[in-house]
């Protein structure tokens, strides 16, 4: 079922299920099916019991596709043969995993084990005729630490392909009421393999109940982080894993919507600005700081904050030959080349301090860490800067914020009057008595507004001028 690797005693398990089939049909009774969908129609297929022992997890289940990487060396084993008892209890370890960290485990993982010993298994998994599950992995990882002995199932047609199988394990997870979903990185896999396929983006929008702008802006987050990835390679094949993303789906998606707008501006800043976002995001910044990394950043903040050993100012200087005379000179400078080459190596810093291989020494390690925190005391002090500018500039537009909210609400006043005086419906005295409200604010705002301006605009002079003809 896996690059064509054949599970052991696939025949003998495949005669077992047959013979169960046999059985069930034989009893005469009602007899318990579970529906999935296949090709867009409901496929209808028997449930029996089986020995939970002789199940085994799907190497191929999107559930754990990104965590697969935690650990290069388990993964190789897995990749070689999936259905060794090393791999098998590679897939174990990370079904009861955390998604974002499977060095820890997934308190969820803890409360399914207690439901299904407390009320037993209410649903069925599902499996194919070689004893793969499709459905129901982390069920059976769970029951075997409580010990249960057997697991119900339904079982696929003979006949079914690994891409029939794709397709139907896809369709239950995103089920509005599937209990518990793909992770972020996981869900971006899944819809990589459906284009893989030839499927449109309508059509894999349509599977995964999104809009097709949407589709195409998780595609460029996935690209996104596999070039992350490749560039925080560095000698000895460490590098950063999909599951180091796990936890950023809010911020990459900020930075795409943000990243869109400014390129169709200036090229060359939104590449500076996605470069250092992402830098952000690697250093483990929250949403709320990332937001504060606009164009410019590097010039108006990080460039006063960065250490020499990380000040690339001078990185993205390209050569112009000059024509006759055979000579380079620098060129001009690119924000986005300097910002790319700082954020290489902030990727490179946590792909090493991040390895568990043995090809990363203690002193590379103890380097890239001392860059690595350099390079967040930097960010931090930039990102507090920008983050007073903006609550400043915030200051200064509040209180025109709040004015053009008042007009607005003025104009509708003027609507709501008259649709009420038309009807007949309009309450007089209230109507005066909030008439009078507004008299007693404009007053205090004229008041504020003729405070130290010594030749007001046009605006403000009529607020003034009319306020005091009202008073005389």
């Amino acid at each position: 079922m896996t690059k064509g690797i054949a599970p052991p005693r696939a025949a003998q398990f495949s005669e077992l299920i047959k013979k169960r089939l046999e059985e069930v049909k034989a009893t005469g009774g009602t007899r318990e099916t579970v529906t999935v969908e296949w090709n867009d129609q409901p496929l209808h297929v028997e449930v029996i019991d089986l020995p939970l022992a002789d199940l085994l997890f799907n190497p191929s289940t999107h559930r754990i596709r990104a965590q697969r990487s935690h650990d290069p060396g388990r993964n190789e084993i897995l990749e070689k043969d999936p259905y060794s008892s090393e791999g098998q209890r590679y897939l174990d370890f990370l079904l009861k995993a955390e998604p974002a960290d499977p060095n820890r485990r997934d308190p969820e993982f803890d409360k399914l084990k207690e439901s299904l010993g407390q009320f037993g298994q209410n649903e069925p998994g599902l499996v194919t005729h070689d004893g793969v599950l499709v459905n129901g992995n982390t069920r059976a990882a769970a029951l075997r630490e409580i010990g249960a002995q057997s697991m119900r199932v339904g079982i696929l047609p003979e006949s079914f392909t690994s891409a029939d199988v794709n397709a139907v394990e896809l369709s239950l997870q995103l089920r509005e009421d599937h209990k518990r979903g793909y992770s972020y990185i996981n869900r971006l896999l899944a819809m990589e393999e459906q284009a893989a396929l030839g499927r449109t983006p309508e059509a894999i929008a349509k599977v995964f109940r999104i809009k097709t702008p949407r589709y195409h802006q998780e595609r460029w987050i996935l690209s996104a982080i596999r070039d992350m990835i490749e560039r925080s390679r560095s000698g000895g094949g460490v590098a950063l894993r999909l599951v180091d993303f796990e936890d950023d789906q809010e911020k990459l998606k900020e930075l795409h919507r943000a990243y869109e707008k400014l390129s169709a501006v200036d090229p060359d800043q939104a590449e500076a600005f996605k470069e250092l976002r992402m830098a952000a995001i690697t250093l483990g910044f929250a949403k709320t700081d990332v937001r504060h990394i606009e164009d410019n950043f590097h010039e108006k903040y990080l460039e006063k904050t960065l250490p020499p050993s990380l000040n690339t100012g001078s990185a993205g200087e390209e050569t112009v030959t000059v024509p006759g005379l055979g000579v380079s000179v620098p060129g001009a400078s690119s924000a986005g080349s300097a910002a790319r080459a700082l954020n290489d190596q902030i990727l490179r810093a946590k792909a090493r301090t991040l390895s568990t291989s043995s090809a990363v020494s203690d002193g590379e390690k103890h380097s890239a860490q001392s860059l690595f925190d350099d390079a967040k005391t930097a960010f931090d002090a930039a990102i507090d800067a920008a983050g007073r500018d903006a609550r400043v500039r915030k200051r200064k537009q509040l209180a025109p914020a709040r004015l053009a909210d008042a007009c607005a609400d003025i104009d509708q006043c003027v609507v709501d009057l008259v649709q009420a005086r038309a009807s007949r419906s309009l309450d007089e005295e209230a109507f005066d008595e909030a008439v009078l409200k507004l008299r007693d604010s404009l007053r205090k705002l004229a008041q504020q507004a003729g405070r130290g301006t010594l030749s007001p605009g046009d605006g403000v002079s009529w607020l003034i001028e009319a306020v005091a003809v009202e008073g005389s």
